[in-house]
């Protein structure tokens, strides 16, 4: 990994390449980085701007090679961000994004990365370090792959030096780097468990790699039930998708126990459908190969607990992840099947590609043993949320505005953005079955709106969110591969909650 140290200003020190964060305005107002910058270039900088050769547009990047009187540099566009909302936060995302990206394609092994700023609190410093190093970890991430001769990326960057704007914002500068290298040791996890095929991530893999990291930290305690433990927690809704698959289904509950005190912990629910053709149900065959992607939930919640661990966060955390196929064998369930729930709740099965909901139903209702004292699912579950609200945000359902307004912004800190969508009692409604307590599906409409009031029925009275990551888990097309949404959202929260 990159050595990433926050280091203060003082007469810039030659490295293989400076990377300077420029504002579109910074001619006019030079701070006393930018200034020093400026002069150590013999006025390079203030030049280029002069002539129109770069204007400091968020996400311009403009690469000056290193010649006899100039050291090499990389100038990057921050734009104008005026205010502190969700559009000066994209940009300050996009120039980390853009200035990373660039500077690994220089060759360069030493960089100096300077972030011109008047703000002088430590908060901005502390944000500042950490989205440079987030933006870094993904531009360095590769998407495992099974190509033949394998041809991995390889980078010739050792070290990044990111310089404090000013001299006693050092230390919050660097806590923000440690808290995100720490967070994208969780991020990696969770997008290369989901990369994986299907045929290698099965529930047995699943499982197995969650008890790895148990040998990793001693923090975490990992337990994994197969189908008879599963038959006798009598989950029959979880157990009536696996029932079609030749790979025997776990139950995957991870335990991390970061906090002296003796705190109720906050539990984590992710949905890990390892691979899901619909069952009988069967989906359209055009993008099924993305249905590798809709255990995305397991792989976040496993992907936060590996982060907690590595930071050493002061919080309690368990984590329950039910993992299985969704396949349409000849025992598969089928439409028109009736279940009963771990909760004693019978469901009629009018869709079995509506799966996600029926191994989360059982597996919320067995996180409440654990006396959590809030519970987070997290599930590619709906269609319909892609449709509402594309891949920039996941959906957020809760029965609390507090917790609520927390994931909010906790979303709003970390850059990995969601938004709240209703819950109530007239969409259950749709819910409503002739032949069982509930249907698993309440028609066309609001399908996501349904899909969340369906858990909800299994939550009682603990503050409960669900996040709908059907749209933001992974990327299609030409940059096909998981995104390791929503641990930097999950880790923000929890890390403020111990």
């Amino acid at each position: 990994m990159v050595d990433v140290k926050a280091i203060a200003l003082k007469k810039p020190a030659a490295t293989d390449l400076w990377v300077v964060i420029i504002g579109d305005g910074i001619s006019k107002k030079w701070s006393p980085m930018a200034r020093s910058v400026d002069t150590a270039t013999n006025g390079l900088i203030k030049a280029l701007l002069r002539d129109g050769d770069f204007t400091g547009k968020a996400g311009e990047t403009l690469f000056i090679p290193k010649s006899v009187n100039t050291q090499a540099l990389l100038l990057v566009g921050l734009g104008s961000p005026s205010s502190k909302n969700l559009e000066h936060n994209r940009v300050h995302r996009l120039a980390a994004q853009s200035a990373c990206s660039a500077l690994l394609k220089t060759r360069a092994q030493s960089v100096t990365l300077f972030w011109p700023s008047d703000e002088q609190d430590d908060r901005s410093a502390y944000t500042q370090g950490r989205l440079i190093t987030d933006a870094l970890c993904r531009a360095l991430y590769q998407v495992p792959t099974r190509k033949t001769p394998a041809k991995p990326k390889t980078t010739t960057l050792k070290r990044l030096q990111v310089v404090a704007a000013h001299a006693d914002q050092v230390k919050a500068l660097q806590a923000g780097i440690d808290f995100s290298l720490g967070t994208a040791a969780g991020v990696k996890t969770a997008k290369d468990l989901a990369n994986l095929p299907g045929n290698i991530c099965t529930p047995s893999y699943l499982a197995s790699e969650a008890q790895k990291l148990a040998r990793q930290y001693r923090t975490i305690k990992t337990t994994v039930y197969d189908r008879r433990a599963i038959e006798r927690f009598k989950m029959g809704a979880f157990l009536a998708v696996a029932q079609g698959s030749a790979q025997e289904p776990k139950l995957v509950v991870m335990e991390y126990n970061g906090s002296k005190r003796a705190k109720a912990p906050i539990a984590l629910i992710g949905k890990g459908i390892t691979f899901d053709t619909g069952g009988i149900s069967l989906k359209d065959p055009a993008a099924m190969d993305e249905m590798k992607f809709d255990m995305a939930g397991a792989a976040s919640v496993i992907g936060t607990m590996q982060a907690l661990a590595a930071l050493k966060a002061d919080v309690n955390v368990v984590a329950v992840v039910p993992t299985c196929e969704n396949m349409p064998d000849g025992r598969a369930v089928k439409p028109g099947d009736v279940v009963t729930a771990m909760s004693g709740l019978s469901i009629e099965i009018l869709n079995t590609d509506a799966e996600g909901r029926l191994i989360l139903c059982d597996a919320l209702h067995f996180a409440k043993r654990f006396k959590p004292r809030a519970m987070i699912d997290v599930a590619t579950l709906t269609g319909a949320c892609v449709v509402a609200l594309g891949s920039p945000v996941s959906g957020l359902f809760s029965n609390n505005d507090d917790l609520a307004d927390e994931l909010l912004e906790a979303g709003v800190r970390s850059g990995d953005l969601a938004w709240r969508m209703p819950i109530g009692e007239e969409y259950t409604e749709m819910l409503k079955s002739n032949f069982a307590d509930l249907g698993n599906i309440g028609g066309r409409e609001a399908g996501a709106v349904t899909a969340a009031c369906f858990l909800w029925k299994f939550v009682d009275d603990v503050p409960w969110a669900h996040l709908d990551i059907a749209g933001s888990a992974w990327l299609g097309g030409a940059q096909k591969g998981a995104t390791g949404r929503p641990v930097n959202l999950l880790v923000d929260y929890l890390t403020l909650k111990g």
